[in-house]
């Protein structure tokens, strides 16, 4: 089982808590390309979801055709559009015919904009996006965040950001995670507001506006992964050196960090929208099927921790 991305020693031992038994029936808006349709398919063959595909039915069975795959084992539902299939597979997650919502080929406004209307799939938390990221020669998981939803988070945005980033990490087995607020400098400066940003959080996990694990900051990216660097600089800090979380200024940031360890270290990342009722797999359309593959596993675990029960639903 999941052997298309066993290579990776830490997500294999992460695949492996996905417990056997019925997969959780997830709502998959608008998958009308060969990725979106391949990937869905794989991961309902690996045991993980059982996919509802919401769209356009020619389309997708078209998208399936190309792809080399079937969708008769599963469920159709046929909507004329992108911005319909978003609002069905929401609704069918409001329903409880679906426990997971994940993106098909559409763009992420649109969906989100149906998890976040009044009567949607919005709690009290900000949504934000978190990347687990698998780096070469790195001794840990990373978790990145957030670098796919909030463009530019105020100070209470950044603590919804920072807590549904420690509650993952919960998940995946981190008990006291340590959290990286990073900035260009380790020092306050007024002129980057990053930096106040950083010491306002820190002051709020002092005083449990943010739980469950340690914050520090502002740091740089250097000296937040690298112990020596953090030496050099004179850094003392549970957090500098062995950072678990990285907490980005903005999405622009975070996306770079996030690509770049990709693209460039030969990174494999898994991603998870949190701080909506259910999980919601958010990958981009140029994440390889194996990617995807592993934000579906990392969903399951967060809908497994939360109680979501599982739900086998086929045909159509």
């Amino acid at each position: 089982m999941h052997e298309i991305i066993a290579h990776r020693h830490r997500f294999r031992a992460l695949l492996s808590r996905v417990r056997q038994g019925a997969p959780l029936s997830t709502a998959i808006a608008h998958p009308c390309d060969e990725l979106a349709v391949a990937a869905a398919v794989e991961a309902a063959e690996s045991g993980l979801i059982t996919p509802i595909f919401v769209g356009p039915a020619a389309k997708m069975r078209a998208a399936a055709e190309h792809a080399g795959v079937e969708l008769a084992p599963y469920r159709v539902v046929d909507v004329p559009h992108s911005h319909a299939a978003a609002a069905q597979a929401v609704a069918l997650v409001k329903r409880g015919e679906a426990r997971l919502l994940m993106k098909g080929s559409l763009h992420t406004d649109e969906l989100l904009h149906e998890v976040c209307v009044d009567g949607g799939l919005r709690t009290d938390r900000r949504l934000s996006h978190v990347y687990l990221v698998d780096v070469p020669h790195c001794q840990r998981l990373l978790l990145v965040t957030d670098a796919a939803i909030n463009i530019a988070p105020k100070l209470m945005d950044k603590r919804d950001i920072i807590q549904n980033a420690i509650d993952l990490a919960h998940i995946i087995g981190i008990e006291r995670p340590k959290v990286a607020v990073l900035s260009a400098v380790e020092t306050i400066n007024p002129a980057l507001p990053s930096t106040v940003d950083a010491a306002a959080l820190c002051k709020m996990a002092e005083r449990r506006q943010i739980i469950g694990g340690v914050v520090d900051g502002p740091l740089a990216f250097d000296n937040a992964i690298d112990a020596l660097a953090a030496r050099e600089k004179g850094i003392a800090s549970a957090v500098a050196g062995a950072a678990d979380i990285l907490v980005a200024p903005d999405l622009e940031s975070g996306n770079m960090l996030a690509k770049q360890l990709s693209f460039l270290a030969g990174a494999e990342a898994a991603g998870v929208v949190m701080g909506a009722k259910v999980p919601i797999i958010l990958s981009s359309r140029a994440d390889a099927p194996r990617a995807r593959i592993a934000s579906c596993a990392v969903a399951v675990l967060v809908a497994q921790a939360a109680g979501v029960p599982a739900l086998a639903m086929a045909g159509g």
